[in-house]
């Protein structure tokens, strides 16, 4: 290459190319690293170059020079491009490789609105010179290609409009614990910024995306899941959509309750006119959804529920077909089919369902989720009465139905009612839980609003986190995990901004977090274990009793501190009842691991001094964050050792952690036979997990005569995950063999803008 070639520099000077420069870079990242060449790197840089080329351009050209060389056989190049971007980002934040003081970038960013003034407001200078020094820039290090990249793109404070970026990772990471613990008291609060820094910043608790994008800004709304219930009324549809406006627009993912609304050709006004139905409606909910696109972080994204049982569900339940017109679908929502033990039955025994506008049959929406006993004398009641609308079809057909688009969609996802309310920390007799989320991880009660202002609905709020199972060694280090995690999302509860009063309310009466887990994959292949055949059963049972005996134990220590959530008396766990007494008992012929914790000792802490928390636990889709951390995503296999992510970013290659030593023990997704190991791993996490877990089922039509997965499969799996007790299902996903190569070394995913992108994600 020509040595006397020109570049230009920012300042629109031209001056010789500094190969030499180049070189010590490429050298300076690939220190330490295996079967990386720096050669080869400078080779493909140099091929690209041309005369006067912009030196932001040079330094791009040798990034994905490295990045194009991640593969099985070398995969550190993952972190040779990672060093060389972070070389690239600090330089485009503070003009120079070496960050400036903790108390300099947080003046300077106070300054330009991108900080939160309260910062200098509650921390000394003294106080921001220790922080600084309780930081170690050299964790960037740490982080892989696709980290880096997900940082830079998502989380990094930054204007979208001129791409101007403000800050490195570890500013993120110190001042979101600020942020977390500044109502602290003085004398302990460094002592908790500095472990709870230690933790993430080193990827032993995960964040999700609104807190990494959030926390230290003037925006201050870190919830990643909001729960809205309509009520069958215009005042309520109206409320409904403004708060799904407002919720949208600051980076929450949506679920919306709309199961009460009536049918079409209801009466209304005393038989004035008839009702139009429930479509108009849900294309309301869909406009209100698209209106806003999170800030650039994420378009927004919302899951609706109804009951199987309603009058319309041979329409709703094709609301996402491809087929059809416009004017029958609502394409742009995904949707929750809420099912229950009695219709489960109906199916079994060949019977037929019963479908019925709720406005028609007093008391049976409602017991549909507080009172199993009540919804089936009910429901008998009403399909003898021959003076209330109602049609009638035959199970096999209607769940037929519902697993062909779930199958053919992916987006019609499960929610089963009575699991979600007999094995839950709420009474469901006074605060049933009538919806989950986008996601179908969140199950907490709701109350619909009269109107945005109405102090006695309930919006449902829950803030996320993970704990990352990959990182830990033995089972007591989740311990101290867990007591941080719960702390600092405790006080995310305070530190954040309401737009809405019956979310306020919500939050502060209740006080619900969900903590899950990430790299569960890893994990297993840590302990020799598979998905798909048994052999990871006991561990699970073992970790997941682990993680909740902790979180609840965190929690019971708050509320000594500072008292119980206000429900409290609202919970089970008032009554002295755990998750360990509600499980389904078919978990047991499965699973022969005893219990190993104090849970009598815990349960009589808990009587005694309560709860600072509702709920805990929840086990959510962590595909960025997962990333940030170099992690498996939550609970689930990996398709490839190395996926290629498709992002805004173009395509970001990742190599499961601990590649060079785990890379004959990962079981990956299309290499499991069927969803039976998966589901009954899903189904012991669940005997523990005090909300849901976002638990996939995946199909490869290879496998099937005339590649085609039968009816009979999707039943079985859907059967077999409620008879575990699961008590939500989320994606249903085909295998494509185009994406994936012979081998399933490298898959292809392509970035998920609804969920995967992340709206409860974390």
């Amino acid at each position: 290459m020509n040595s006397n070639m020109t570049v230009t520099k920012r300042s629109g000077e031209r001056e010789t190319i500094d190969l030499d420069k180049i070189h010590r870079v490429i050298e300076w990242a690939a220190k330490g690293l295996n079967n990386v060449s720096v050669s080869e790197v400078e080779l493909r840089s140099h091929l690209q170059f041309y005369e006067g080329i912009p030196t932001e351009a040079i330094h791009e050209t040798i990034i994905k020079a490295a990045a194009d060389l991640i593969s099985p056989e070398s995969p550190d190049y993952q972190f040779l491009a990672a060093r060389l971007a972070v070389f690239h980002l600090r330089k485009k934040a503070f003009g120079q490789f070496e960050p400036p003081k903790l108390i300099d970038q947080v003046n300077r960013l106070v300054e330009l609105g991108k900080y939160d003034k309260h910062i200098i407001a509650d921390y000394t200078a003294e106080e921001l010179d220790i922080l600084d020094g309780y930081m170690d820039h050299w964790r960037d290090m740490d982080f892989s290609y696709a980290a880096v990249k997900q940082l830079e793109g998502k989380y990094l404070v930054q204007n979208r409009v001129t791409n101007e970026i403000y800050e490195s990772a570890q500013f993120l990471y110190i001042l979101v614990a600020a942020c977390l613990f500044a109502k602290y008291p003085k004398e302990t609060r460094l002592d908790y910024i500095k472990r709870f820094y230690d933790a993430v910043s080193t990827f032993k608790i995960s964040l999700p995306t609104p807190i990494m994008a959030g926390v230290r800004t003037p925006t201050r709304q870190f919830s990643s899941c909001v729960l809205i219930e309509c009520d069958d009324s215009l005042d309520s549809i109206n409320a409904t959509a403004s708060s799904i406006v407002k919720y949208v627009s600051q980076r929450a993912g949506i679920g919306i309750n709309a199961g009460r609304i009536r049918a079409l050709g209801s009466p209304i006004r005393g038989g004035e006119a008839f009702h139009t139905g429930c479509l108009p409606f849900y294309k309301y909910f869909q406009t209100a959804v698209k209106s806003c696109s999170q800030g650039g972080v994420r378009g927004g994204a919302a899951t609706l529920f109804y009951p199987i049982w309603h009058l319309e569900v041979e329409s709703l339940l094709v609301l996402k077909n491809n087929r059809g017109v416009d004017d029958n679908r609502v394409r742009h929502l995904d949707y929750g089919v809420q099912l229950n033990k009695l219709m489960y039955q109906r199916l079994i025994k060949s019977q037929n369902i019963s479908l019925f506008s709720p406005s028609d049959v007093p008391g049976l929406y409602d017991a549909f989720f507080a009172d199993q006993v009540e919804f089936e004398r009910l429901y008998l009641q009403y399909e003898a009465d021959t003076s209330i609308r109602r049609k009638e079809i035959k199970a096999v057909e209607l769940f037929s139905l519902m697993m062909q688009e779930r199958a053919s969609t992916g987006r019609i996802y499960i929610q089963n009612v009575d699991h979600c309310n007999t094995h839950s920390p709420f009474d469901p007799k006074v605060a049933p839980i009538k919806q989950s989320n986008l996601c179908l991880e969140i199950a907490l009660p709701t109350k619909p609003m009269k109107n945005i202002e109405d102090p006695n609905g309930e919006i449902a709020l829950c803030t996320l986190s993970a704990l990352n199972l990959g990182a830990i060694d033995d089972l007591s280090e989740l311990e101290p995990l867990a007591d941080l995690a719960v702390r600092a999302l405790d006080n995310l509860l305070d530190y954040q901004d309401y737009p809405i009063i019956s979310a306020q309310l919500g939050s502060m009466n209740r006080r619900t977090l969900g903590i899950g887990v990430i790299n569960f994959a890893n994990y297993l292949a840590k302990n020799g274990m598979k998905y798909s055949d048994g052999s990871g059963n006991n561990l699970t049972h073992k970790t997941f009793e682990a993680i909740q005996f902790y979180l609840l134990k965190a929690s019971m220590n708050l509320a000594k501190e500072q008292g119980a959530c206000p429900l409290f008396n609202e919970t089970t766990y008032a009554e002295g009842i755990l998750p360990i007494d509600t499980y389904k008992r078919d978990l047991d012929k499965i699973c022969t691991e005893p219990l190993h914790m104090d849970w009598e000792g815990l349960r009589s802490d808990i009587q005694e001094h309560g709860l600072r928390n509702s709920t805990l636990s929840a086990l959510m889709p962590s595909e960025t964050s997962s990333q940030i951390s170099n992690a498996t995503n939550g609970i689930e296999p990996p398709r490839g050792l190395i996926s290629v992510k498709a992002s805004k970013d173009g395509q970001l290659k990742q190599v499961v952690p601990d590649f060079d030593e785990l890379k004959h023990q990962y079981e990956l997704l299309w290499n499991m036979p069927n969803n039976n190991g998966y589901l009954e791993l899903v189904g012991i996490m669940q005997k523990f997990i005090d909300q849901a877990i976002s638990a996939n089922t995946n199909y490869d039509p290879t496998r099937f005569d005339g590649q085609k997965v039968p009816m009979q499969t999707l039943l079985k799996d859907l059967l077999t995950a409620y008879k575990l007790g699961v008590k939500t299902l989320y994606y249903h996903n085909t295998r494509d063999g185009a994406s994936d190569n012979l081998d399933d070394i490298t898959v292809v995913e392509k970035e998920d803008d609804d969920c995967a992108g992340g709206a409860c994600k974390i």
